[in-house]
């Protein structure tokens, strides 16, 4: 098996705006290793954002390819492009996104048990990981009752929860105030260590670069 877990092959991408065509992406190549932290960078309406979603198969590049795994995502039928990203990918956003009437460890376990995994396996691979996020003492606790970092911190767990290949992370601490940010970044880079999954993280977030194994920057469309 590669030690590629995620490759962009020659992306594009672009919008109609009126009577116009605005370019987005414009050739994007890149590849991210096992165990990798790798930051994408770029000025507001770099395209970042359009980049990771064409990388998680929820929006469709007008051409080129991207490959989780050995697994041709860009060729994928909507059925199979989810079942890529339930089991190869995890996703952390800049909001949450925890489902608020269920509780910390039911958010969590919910990924496995779309998966079909059983009630049993899927709650103590949940408990696990929220043990290992710190939010032991939170399990039963809903996100009304969690604060910004704590909900941060299941979001992690949840990303995490079926193992994936990578986790792309949309500006996850940029709702956070210092202190809580550095955490939730702390704890990311721990957990790539401790359990080898990839990440790639977009941020504004210049302090946390000299964290990352490699940065790249998009720019005018393109990698650089």
């Amino acid at each position: 098996m590669s030690d590629v877990v995620l490759q962009a092959i020659g992306l594009r991408k672009s919008y109609t705006q009126g009577q116009s065509r605005l370019e987005v992406l414009k050739g994007v190549d890149f590849k991210v290793n096992a165990g990798e932290r790798v930051a994408v960078v770029g000025r507001s309406g770099s395209g970042k954002s359009t980049l990771l979603h064409v990388l998680a198969g929820l929006d469709d590049a007008d051409e080129g390819t991207v490959l989780v795994g050995e697994e041709d995502l860009s060729a994928a039928t909507p059925a199979e492009r989810a079942k890529i990203r339930n089991a190869s990918m995890g996703f952390v956003y800049q909001f949450h996104h925890l489902l608020p009437e269920f509780s910390a460890l039911e958010n969590v376990v919910m990924p496995l048990r779309l998966g079909g995994v059983r009630v049993t396996v899927a709650e103590k691979q949940a408990r696990e990981l929220l043990v290992a996020v710190g939010m032991e003492q939170r399990l039963a606790h809903r996100p009304s009752a969690l604060s910004g970092g704590e909900r941060q911190r299941v979001a992690v767990a949840r990303a995490l929860i079926g193992e994936p290949l990578v986790v792309l992370a949309d500006e996850p601490t940029g709702n956070l105030d210092w202190e809580n940010a550095e955490q939730v970044f702390e704890l990311m880079c721990r957990l790539n260590e401790e359990r080898g999954v990839s990440f790639v993280i977009v941020t504004h977030d210049k302090t946390t670069l000299d964290g990352m194994h490699r940065v790249l920057e998009l720019n005018d469309g393109a990698i650089r």
